[in-house]
């Protein structure tokens, strides 16, 4: 079973939560708020994106790298988070 379905309900969460910033963001753009305001809350969502991103990669990491069952799943869970952090450092 993969981590993210184990710690489904925990992660849907954290995606409701960001789910929620980014309509506080449109809220404050769509009644002009001071660009200020809009920066900081653009700021919050970037954050918890970070810290979902982070999670999730620490999680693939523990499962897929350093708990594989075999030297071939290794280096694919090794593979798999290269190619993330690649196109996530884009």
């Amino acid at each position: 079973m993969s981590h993210t379905v184990r710690q489904k309900e925990k992660l849907i969460a954290r995606v409701r939560r960001i789910r929620g910033q980014m309509e506080g963001i449109e809220r404050a753009l769509d009644t002009e708020a001071a660009c200020a305001e809009v920066l900081r809350q653009l700021a919050s969502v970037r954050g918890a994106m970070n810290g979902l991103t982070a999670e999730v990669m620490e999680d693939h990491l523990r499962q897929h790298v350093l708990a594989a069952e075999t030297d071939a799943a290794r280096r694919d869970g090794g593979e798999e988070l290269v190619e993330v952090i690649r196109t996530y450092m884009k």
